[in-house]
């Protein structure tokens, strides 16, 4: 009797023992976890980078204190669609988009869930704010300044062309924000004493006939804007303005440093720093419809001097002068 009360207390011992063992990672699992705020990206590319390190300038380390849900649509409004559900799914705390069409899919996707838009057109007359004042509902973020900058572009190639009069530019039907510059195009071109040759690209399978057919129509000088769908294309086009001949202006500086032309617009790393500045105000707390839509307070013009060498094109030391970089 008195070995079974030994076996017992051994084996009871033994039990006590192991207890803690056993119950440490339910304990564990009890304790409250640390939420850490996930924002989600539609379509990263290497210019979300000015994104991230504004954000870790602002105390956000990945996957410490943020992380990052990414999801990819292409350009392409279906798949655009999906990309922004995914992420709504998962869900994430807040979404950041690049360009009207992302901007667009993501507000079909959610009315609850914070949107930050970066670099869109004209979000009143695409419908995604508003007012930029008071942009109301569950997104707000940052403006190229709209359609009017493309009437600059056109000045700026006749101030170095003088003899263009013939611009073609390139659009995107699946673009709320390109029915606006299409409109605002239409309306200066006659004080600019141009004819404007719209060339419409939806697809990516349409680059090719649709530039064949541009290029029948014989314009003087190509434009641009920075449709997050024909950007994915951009070496393509600088390559066929290039081997055309044909002087192209751009919205961004990063197609000069690839080989472009010319650019003139908003600086684009610094709407993506100023974007990551709102994603840290909403995680705070702060609500997207008390954050007015800015607009860019920083312009760059660009050149590059090996592409218009190559077709011909001498650049006045007076033009170049103005420019904020000189590409080589």
């Amino acid at each position: 009797m008195f070995g079974m009360r030994r076996r017992e207390f051994i084996t009871l011992l033994g039990g006590a023992a192991a207890a803690p063992s056993i119950l440490w990672p339910l304990a564990a699992r009890a304790q409250p976890q640390t939420k850490i705020p996930r924002v989600g990206i539609i379509d990263d590319s290497p210019r979300w980078n000015a994104f991230r390190h504004r954000l870790r300038d602002l105390g956000y380390l990945e996957g410490q204190t943020i992380a990052f849900d990414y999801a990819y649509g292409d350009g392409a409004p279906e798949r655009l669609a999906e990309a922004a559900a995914q992420l709504v799914r998962r869900p994430v705390d807040v979404i950041a988009t690049y360009g009207t069409a992302a901007s667009f899919a993501a507000k079909q996707a959610t009315t609850t869930i914070p949107i930050v838009m970066i670099s869109v057109g004209d979000p009143v007359r695409a419908g995604l704010v508003a007012s930029l004042a008071h942009p109301g509902g569950n997104a707000t973020g940052n403006t190229i300044l709209g359609p009017d900058i493309g009437a600059k572009r056109i000045q700026l190639m006749q101030e170095l062309i003088p003899t263009v009069a013939r611009v073609a530019f390139l659009w995107n039907p699946n673009n709320a924000s390109h029915a606006a510059y299409r409109q605002e195009l239409q309306a200066v071109a006659p004080a600019l004493n141009a004819k404007l040759l719209f060339v419409e690209v939806g697809g990516a399978g349409e680059f090719e006939s649709a530039f064949a057919a541009m290029m029948k129509e014989r314009p003087d000088a190509f434009s641009m804007t920075g449709d997050p769908f024909h950007q994915l294309h951009i070496g393509w086009i600088i390559d066929f303005m290039a081997k055309n001949r044909l002087p192209a202006i751009y919205q961004w500086s990063e197609n000069v440093r690839a080989g472009g032309l010319m650019s003139y617009g908003a600086s684009e790393p610094d709407l993506f720093r100023r974007a990551a500045t709102y994603v840290s105000k909403i995680l705070q707390g702060t609500k997207p419809a008390a954050l007015p839509v800015e607009q860019p307070t920083k312009f760059e013009l660009a050149m590059n001097l090996k592409a218009a060498k190559a077709i011909g094109l001498a650049i006045p030391d007076s033009f170049l002068l103005r420019a904020d970089e000189v590409v080589e």
